[in-house]
């Protein structure tokens, strides 16, 4: 039995709504993780004009900010603007926080960080709650 020795970095967890998403993101986000997050957004798109997402950040060890600046990172970006009507960031660094405020006024979405012992008022937010994982 082959053992993926780089699993994924951000990872889907289901909800009790079609249209509220959620994520979690652990280590070093890769430009693979990034991809792989904007294509469950576009397919999230595709079903929702307009959906719900909440992101819980922990034990972050950095971005491949390279990754963060290339043309299909950006354009997920701004397709993103166009879909999402609540985003919760719940933990992660500390720039995180003042970047959400500093962002707030330029964008159509409302957005709200939460501290890690406020996921459940982060949860509220979005209106949402994850369903249980596999047993």
């Amino acid at each position: 039995m082959l053992i993926n020795e780089t699993p994924p970095h951000v990872r889907r967890i289901d909800t009790d709504r079609e249209d509220a998403y959620a994520f979690e993101v652990t280590g070093h986000i890769s430009a693979a993780d990034m991809e792989n997050m904007y294509g469950l957004l576009e397919g999230a798109y595709e079903l929702h004009e307009r959906i719900d997402v909440i992101v819980l950040i922990h034990d972050y060890e950095g971005l491949d900010w390279g990754a963060a600046w290339k043309e299909q990172t950006i354009r997920g970006k701004n397709r993103a603007i166009k879909h999402i009507r609540r985003y919760a960031v719940v933990g992660g660094p500390g720039w995180i926080k003042p970047l959400i405020t500093l962002s707030k006024p330029f964008l159509s979405m409302k957005m709200r960080h939460f501290e890690p012992e406020e996921i459940e008022a982060a949860w509220e937010w979005i209106g949402a709650r994850p369903l249980p994982g596999p047993a």
